[in-house]
């Protein structure tokens, strides 16, 4: 080999190697979509034990199935519960399950099979009972009759109620009898133990049935939902399309009438609790104390700004049950419901978080009605209620007290009120800021999210940041850190060593005279005298923000990919969003979209103005609301914005669901300015950018209506655009190979219109 042939040859294995750690360094849609190149690894399925120093998971090697039993401390598998291979189902066959739960006692085990989705929170299948003494395994009904839903064991461990059809049974598996407490379920009319579809949605549940504490009776809803009107999707899957269509209450239309039931089982009688069932108002939650006789019964008024609490005595079924009111609750705007009502063991106050005092913060009340305490206070917001340590007279929370943009979790000792109120016997414990008193469990900033044992010994903390995955670890109570459980060591190198910016966080003040935080990424070699073209990434609505210093999954890879093409990335939270207060997030009440347009224009201005932007060259996208947002800017806001992709958008409140929109904007008969105003689809003629539509076509949610309606408008106005359809998609608009589509073609609008 001469000497010109060996330089040749190195210099050539050089660039190989130089074009190789190019290659690795370039973000694509196929790494991000198609080969998981940046997935990371998770910590899901973690069941506590009634111990909390156990928990279960769901194992699976090859086609068996395990349900294994480990030491929070250790990590250790001290035990497996349930091996696939040793049980068959009524077919013969291995059982295959998707989803498992415990009787109260931890002796029996419930396994969903067969496990078909029905909306977002729901699903029926086939359940088995497998009693974990014997090894018996029994199905719970005759799978004959048809599918069940939401299973549950009764405290008393031989029984499991179920709905199937719309109707609620309770099946005996000691003496494998069943009792069928409902019998007028159908379809489209008449829904006893679940929940309709809006109240699935918007309330954030599915089951409708709650076994009293010591299993005697079972409350259960009854949903009349006669007169809602009927929605019809089509769905492209034969020759000729099928139709499923569900009530659906779009903004002023009939809701579902909802009573509250308690069947005796003792007395195999059932009664109605006198909640004024046919008034136009919500049940968002029901609940039993720690008495099998009292019952608590969420009651909110249909403009939802009117919340109390009715305890019923369900001692005697036979009778009227009347109730009385424990809470009481007005706003001049909106109230949201939640989880955290708490009845403390002592059967004499229970827990609740408001936003009353200005911030979403804990209170303590007694069964009376009379205001305890106020457990937190100050200019902060507790953001996720874990519970009450009512053993240790502590509460677990996680709050944005550093920043609006983190989260941490901590804890808080709830005892010194018990003695000020004592000693007092006033009415209510004064409160203060309760920063100094507050104990925090997680070292870092960021974002901080618990998962705690049923004794709340232990917490799994899940911590990310803008630029870093999930890093998973387990923490004690008193937040000593005892393990990881997972770091993404492997993902973060990758990271590391991709040409990627960081993302930076700031904030800004508008001609209202108002803050608004934002994050922005820029090209890896920015250059600041270059004017580069930006696109803002957009929300934008109640409920969510996107400027947190936390974990973005595939969009994080996305927004930098852009960034490696020449594009700079910004998002913004606009007035309306969350963790700064009522007034910040109440603010577009009655008016949804107008502030926040006024705001993402004020953003355009101010990030045009910078020398390194191009203010010819602004693009805006957003899914849902942020569809909503993204039509807006190209319409109202068309003299800003250049380029805008609006995914699966609500291009008139009118055709969104009751309880969402009222809850924001009232209905469309009071408050038709708001609506009208505020709708893109009447502004369509100012539209004069480039501007992509994409929907579902089996978008349950924001329905393809949205877009159709919207598209009728812009070519009435001689508008031209583009518009995708991705038949048969729901609003999440995923499987197979539609991610890598979407986003395909997304991008290249971005690259052909910005």
């Amino acid at each position: 080999m001469n000497l010109i042939y060996r330089v040749s040859l190195a210099i050539f294995c050089l660039l190989s190697v130089t074009v190789a750690t190019a290659q690795d360094n370039k973000i694509s849609i196929e790494k991000i979509w198609k080969q998981g190149t940046y997935s990371p690894e998770y910590v899901q399925g973690i069941v506590s034990m009634s111990d909390g120093i156990h928990y279960t998971r769901s194992v699976s090697e090859g086609s068996n199935q395990y349900i294994v039993k480990y030491a929070y401390e250790s990590g250790n598998a001290v035990d497996t519960l349930i091996r696939s291979s040793d049980y068959e189902g009524v077919d013969g066959n291995e059982i295959q399950f998707s989803s498992y739960s415990f009787s109260p006692n931890e002796e029996k085990i419930l396994i969903a099979t067969d496990e078909e989705s029905i909306y977002r929170r729901s699903s029926k299948a086939n359940f088995y009972a497998i009693d974990l003494n014997s090894n018996e395994i029994r199905p719970i009904t005759n799978f004959e009759l048809g599918k069940q839903q939401l299973a549950a064991f009764s405290p008393t461990e031989n029984q499991v109620a179920f709905v199937r059809k719309n109707d609620l049974f309770i099946s005996n598996l000691d003496v494998r009898t069943e009792t069928r407490v409902t019998d007028d379920g159908k379809w489209g009319e008449i829904i006893n133990g679940a929940v309709d579809w809006v109240y699935e949605e918007e309330f954030g549940f599915a089951r409708g049935f709650y076994w009293s504490p010591k299993g005697s009776k079972i409350a259960y809803y009854r949903f009349d939902e006669s007169k809602v009107k009927n929605f019809d999707m089509l769905i492209y899957d034969n020759l000729y399309p099928t139709t499923y269509d569900f009530k659906y209450p779009k903004a002023g239309e009939d809701n579902s009438k909802v009573g509250i039931m308690v069947y005796d089982l003792k007395k195999s009688a059932k009664v109605e609790i006198d909640a004024n069932a046919q008034a136009d108002q919500y049940i968002p939650r029901i609940k039993w104390t720690q008495n099998d006789d009292e019952l608590a019964i969420m009651r909110l008024n249909r403009h939802q700004n009117h919340l109390e609490f009715l305890l019923a005595n369900v001692a005697n079924p036979n009778k009227h049950i009347t109730v009385k009111t424990i809470y009481d609750e007005k706003s001049d705007t909106y109230i949201e419901v939640n989880d955290n009502l708490i009845f403390l063991n002592d059967n004499k106050h229970f827990l609740w978080n408001s936003e009353k005092d200005g911030w979403n913060h804990i209170y303590m009340y007694d069964l009376k009605g009379t205001e305890v305490a106020q457990l937190t206070k100050g200019t902060w917001e507790v953001v996720e209620f874990y519970g009450a340590d009512q053993n240790d007279n502590k509460l677990y929370f996680s709050a944005a007290i550093e920043s609006p943009l983190e989260r941490e979790v901590y804890s808080l000792d709830y005892q010194p009120v018990f003695k000020t109120y004592n000693k007092t016997k006033s009415t209510v414990v004064p409160a203060k800021d309760m920063r100094g008193e507050l104990t925090k469990l997680t070292p870092n900033g960021h974002t901080n999210d618990a998962s705690f044992s049923k004794s709340f010994d232990y917490f799994i903390n899940f911590e990310t940041a803008a630029d870093m995955p999930y890093k998973i670890a387990l923490f004690n109570s008193k937040g000593r850190k005892i393990r990881n459980l997972e770091t993404n060591a492997a993902l973060q190198k990758k990271i590391d060593q991709l040409d990627i910016s960081k993302k930076e966080f700031g904030t800004f003040k508008t001609v209202s005279n108002i803050d608004l935080n934002y994050w922005i990424i820029k090209p890896k070699n920015f250059d600041p005298t270059k004017a580069y073209p930006a696109i803002f990434m957009i929300y934008g609505g109640p409920g969510r923000n996107t400027v947190t210093d936390s974990w973005d999954g595939s969009n994080y890879f996305w927004h930098q990919m852009l960034a490696q093409e020449g594009y700079i990335v910004i998002s913004v939270d606009p007035r309306g969003t969350m963790y700064r207060g009522k007034d910040f997030k109440h603010s577009t009440y009655l008016e949804l979209g107008k502030l926040e347009t006024e705001d993402m224009i004020e953003a355009a201005k101010f990030f045009g103005n910078q020398k390194y932007i191009d203010q010819n060259r602004l693009g805006m996208m957003g899914w849902s609301y942020g569809g909503f947002m993204t039509s807006l800017a190209m319409t109202k806001g068309a003299d800003y914005f250049k380029m805008g992709i609006a995914v699966a958008p609500v291009t008139n409140w009118r055709y969104y669901d009751s309880i969402y929109t009222e809850r924001f904007m009232r209905t469309p008969q009071e408050n038709a300015k708001g609506y009208d105003q505020n709708s893109p689809i009447n502004f369509v003629n100012q539209l004069n950018g480039a501007y992509l539509l994409i929907h579902g076509s089996a978008d349950d949610n924001v329905h393809y209506q949205n877009t159709m309606e919207m598209v009728k408008a812009l070519v009435d106005a001689d508008k031209q655009f583009d518009l995708f359809i991705y038949p048969n998609k729901n609003h999440g608009i995923y499987g197979g190979n539609t991610r890598f589509h979407l986003y395909t073609k997304m991008t290249n609008f971005i690259k052909d219109n910005l």
